[in-house]
């Protein structure tokens, strides 16, 4: 299994993707920049660094390689086990872990481990299709330069220029306006001409729909029913964010943990549908956005369970 691909997905979303019993790749967000004198602009961008002492299972990737590998969650946390124990051998027996469009990990003498960005891939997503680019130097004062050399060398002789007669184009010009004159008045009298007679047709229209309504008499026999409008009920507001303490393959255990979760006061505590898997997700709640269900994972771990994960619809 490509773990690291895994994490390369999760990096375009996430600022922190934790892998158990491993480490954290975290990421910081980098302002556009101008380097060196030939000028080189660089765009916004993520940069990936590495630490190791954030090992916690804060269930992120071991959710997302289960969805996309389409197994269970409890397959994939081993799946992504093994995968930790292949990298801390390489890394006790100082070889490298590369991983791609992440970086690579090695060792160094004090046997810590040092990681190295790849810097290939740009994680900001609001960057997408800006690349790095070198805007030339501008010579400016090398042609300015050039130019005076060769002005001095070849000195600019002033001619006198025969006066041409242009004076046919006045009268062309004369034409030209009592021609548009011309039209333009044309224009205007056959104007006036259409509006006056679209005002009489108006008004005799007007005239016979007058005459029409005085003479009709309006009966109405019977009285129309009334019409009944139904009106939809509200929808619910979408909560997709879900905080799972655990998942059962029983609907009686889940309503037993559901009871606990609630003796515990955990008021919110519900069980979801049952999932692909055949299994009953028991939630402490449901919550609108990530980060209101983030801060409150995190309470949760540190008080009460420390498995507890996030389940994204």
């Amino acid at each position: 299994m490509q773990i690291e691909k895994h994490i390369s997905d999760l990096l375009y979303r996430y600022q922190c993707v934790t892998v158990p019993g491993f480490g954290a790749f975290l990421t910081e967000t980098v302002s556009a920049h101008v380097t060196g004198s030939a000028s080189s602009f660089f765009p916004p961008k993520k940069v990936v660094s590495f630490n190791a002492n954030v090992k916690n299972n804060d269930g992120l990737l071991a959710n997302h390689v289960a969805l996309q590998e389409k197994m269970s969650y409890e397959l994939a946390v081993i799946k992504i086990g093994d995968v930790v124990n292949e990298w801390t051998y390489l890394l006790q027996n100082r070889n490298r872990v590369v991983l791609k469009n992440i970086g690579e990990i090695s060792v160094n003498n004090e046997m810590n481990w040092v990681f190295e960005p790849a810097n290939t891939v740009n994680f900001l997503t609001d960057s997408f299709g800006l690349t790095p680019f070198v805007s030339p130097e501008i010579t400016r004062e090398v042609l300015k330069q050039e130019v005076a050399a060769l002005e001095e060398k070849a000195p600019i002789i002033f001619t006198p220029e025969r006066k041409r007669d242009y004076s046919y184009l006045k009268y062309a010009a004369i034409f030209v306006v009592m021609l548009g004159a011309g039209g333009f008045g044309y224009k205007t009298y056959y104007d006036q001409q259409i509006e006056t007679k679209t005002l009489a047709v108006q008004k005799k229209v007007q005239e016979k729909v007058q005459q029409q309504i005085q003479q009709a008499t309006f009966v109405i026999s019977t009285p129309i029913e009334a019409v009944e409008l139904s009106v939809a009920a509200p929808t619910e507001e979408k909560m997709p964010y879900h905080l799972v303490a655990g998942a059962y393959r029983s609907e009686e255990n889940a309503n037993k943990a559901i009871a606990e979760l609630k003796a515990a006061g955990f008021e919110n505590a519900k069980m979801l549908p049952m999932n692909k898997h055949n299994l009953y997700p028991v939630v402490y709640g449901s919550f609108k956005n990530l980060n209101e269900a983030q801060t409150e994972r995190k309470n949760i771990q540190k008080s009460h369970n420390a498995e507890a994960w996030l389940l994204i619809e």
